[in-house]
């Protein structure tokens, strides 16, 4: 794709907007504390359209600086769901926890240029602030206690955290491009703790800083962290002061996703993580990409649209201000498209891991087009297809075994006479062969039709009986027909 510039607003860090042209840079920012969360997806998924819709780039963070929780396999499983949904990023991650130096370093500028201080409180006595504030009913923030003292006030060989310098007065205003222009009283905000006291970053300030280094210039998150871009400005207005050339990104915050009852989605409304999709769920990566697409996000009345279309289509001026509510039965049934829309060739080869090294990859292929037909989810597929690798005797249901009594065992004795006398193991002769016996029997279809379906696949329910027949090929049909078979005699 070719790289294109797009103008859009951003600020100096003087609060004056400019028009700045240049090249779209998109960031997720996962935490590697677990699964790749549904929502997280959808956020990627945004980020990443925006940067191709653009020409941009989309790049990949790891939030790693919370080393007691942050796991490698939440690591792997997080870049394993990305590449799963077919995001692809322009640049290796960046792993957070690699940059501490240099976060460290805009710290200590800011501290340098008074736009941060030196903290002594005690734990103890912000315990006592707080419980302070609780009792008299005020908002728990940090007092500014240490924000104008003295540096001979400072006690000696004590530890200090660094906080930052945040406006006390009027209002800063951020024009989202999902929320429009959101306001905030810059009385509501405390000097939180860009540093602390062991010299580690804190959340607030990294993000700043690896957002400002990777040249990020959109910030499309979830809208629970509205509240964190009126913390992280100041840091960007501050350190345009002190060295140029930090202007704020574009933010666009996304409404969170909910449940079908409308709460804040949870474990009780379904699976959370991408990979329980994938592996339990099996759910086509074509589906839920699509479906995360149309989740917060709308092109007229289209419900199916394909990677490539929504590259094309994607703009942040789709994407609704009011939360999504998730729907499984939507998903299952838009799989249930992907799935019959897919190259069969493709669908064997996803479906023949779940057989335990048993599937024959031509036979699954040939298959295809008479099992995906009704299959909402690779478990149905896969379960359509087990008839075909079940080794003789066939272990039968309970329902399959009561449809083989004495007189249908008789009448597969018929069938299996005429069957091994049939030229051709085609539908159409097995179905005239299979028609021809029921009238000569007085019979329904159905009464040799479902005991023949038993025989053959142990279950009650399969692909058409004749289409059962043909896949399983003439010596293995006519092998458990006659595992069954009564004769006349």
């Amino acid at each position: 794709m070719l790289e294109r510039k797009q103008a859009f607003k951003a600020s100096n860090g003087q609060g004056e907007k400019i028009v700045m042209t240049q090249t779209v840079v998109t960031r997720f920012a996962p935490s590697p504390t677990g699964f790749l969360h549904i929502g997280g997806a959808r956020t990627a998924l945004f980020n990443w359209l925006y940067a191709r819709h653009n020409g941009g780039k989309a790049l990949l963070r790891i939030e790693d600086t919370d080393k007691k929780r942050s796991t490698q396999d939440a690591i792997d499983a997080i870049i394993g769901g990305l590449d799963w949904l077919g995001l692809d990023y322009d640049e290796p991650p960046v792993f957070q926890s690699h940059r501490a130096q240099r976060h460290a370093e805009v710290a200590n500028k800011l501290l340098e240029a008074g736009h941060a201080y030196r903290c002594y409180a005690t734990t103890e006595e912000l315990d006592q602030m707080r419980a302070e504030q609780r009792a008299n009913k005020q908002p728990m923030r940090y007092d500014g206690r240490w924000r104008d003292r003295p540096a001979a006030d400072a006690p000696d060989n004590t530890p200090f955290t660094v906080r930052l310098k945040t406006p006390i007065s009027g209002e800063t205003a951020i024009h989202d491009e999902v929320q429009g222009r959101v306001v905030v009283r810059n009385a509501e905000l405390d000097d939180y703790i860009i540093l602390r006291a062991d010299g580690t970053p804190t959340y607030m300030l990294a993000a700043v800083v690896d957002d400002h280094d990777m040249g990020v210039t959109h910030v499309i998150r979830g809208d629970d962290h509205l509240n964190n871009a009126f913390r992280q400005l100041p840091i960007y207005h501050a350190m345009h002061k002190v060295e140029g050339g930090w202007s704020q990104p574009v933010y666009a915050h996304i409404p969170l996703i909910h449940g079908s009852d409308g709460a804040k989605l949870s474990k009780r409304h379904g699976a959370l993580g991408v990979e329980a999709y994938r592996d339990d769920m099996g759910v086509l990566s074509e589906a839920l990409f699509n479906y995360l697409l149309r989740l917060g996000w709308g092109h007229g009345d289209r419900e199916e649209i394909s990677r490539q279309e929504a590259i094309e289509l994607f703009d942040l001026a789709g994407v609704g201000k009011s939360p999504s509510r998730f729907d499984l039965k939507k998903l299952e049934h838009l799989n249930g498209h992907y799935i019959r829309e897919a190259d069969d060739a493709f669908l064997a080869a996803v479906l023949a891991p779940r057989f335990d090294g048993k599937a024959d990859l031509d036979l699954l292929t040939k298959a295809m087009p008479v099992l995906k037909t009704r299959a909402k989810n690779l478990g149905e597929l896969a379960d359509g297809a087990g008839f075909l690798f079940k080794q003789r005797p066939l272990e039968l249901t309970e329902k399959a075994a009561k449809l083989l009594d004495h007189d249908a065992k008789r009448r597969l004795g018929q069938l299996l006479l005429r069957y091994k006398a049939e030229n051709s193991w085609t539908i159409e002769a097995l179905e005239a062969t299979t028609k021809a016996i029921a009238e000569e029997l007085e019979l329904g279809l159905g009464k040799l039709a479902q005991p023949l379906r038993a025989a053959l696949t142990g279950t009650t329910t399969s692909p058409g009986i004749f289409d059962v027949l043909v896949l399983l090929g003439r010596e293995e049909a006519l092998a458990r027909i006659d595992a069954h078979a009564l004769s006349e005699d």
